[in-house]
């Protein structure tokens, strides 16, 4: 009798171990199941292009522009996000005290995949595509800025 009384016990143990694992543990619904990401805060570097992100957005810098992510950099379940900031174009040599910033708003539309980032920026008034980026957390990133 008491083997029979055992069985349901340890599959019911057998059973809730398993929820709490597809649950990442502690409790917390772990990002395959849906929820929305922020991307790691720290440097992003690639080709042309280094990416501070922050917990409020982020600052980007160009060969020759720079720019600002005006929105908290969240993901969607497939890793995917649109957000809002801008993008000023540069040039070479020195900046007058008069010059007015060549500023325009700007659409930062990627994907996520764990350590890289792609990034496609588009001026949004001017619908000029800056160019699409392939960015790596941590990784250096190689710029030639304007002189």
């Amino acid at each position: 009798m008491m083997i029979v009384l055992a069985v349901p016990l340890v599959l019911t143990f057998l059973a809730g171990d398993c929820a709490h694992h597809k649950r990442g543990g502690g409790g917390q619904v772990s990002e395959t199941n849906g929820d929305m990401e922020g991307a790691r805060t720290g440097t992003w570097g690639g080709e042309h292009i280094s990416l501070e992100v922050t917990a409020q957005g982020g600052q980007v810098e160009y060969d020759c522009a720079h720019g600002t992510i005006d929105q908290k950099i969240v993901s969607d379940a497939r890793g995917r996000f649109d957000l809002r900031g801008t993008h000023v174009r540069e040039h070479g040599g020195p900046v007058r005290k008069d010059e007015t910033a060549d500023s325009h708003p700007a659409r930062f539309a990627g994907q996520i995949k764990g350590d890289t980032m792609t990034l496609t920026v588009t001026e949004s008034d001017t619908k000029e595509l800056v160019g699409t980026f392939t960015l790596v957390y941590g990784q250096r990133p190689h710029l030639m800025k304007c002189r």
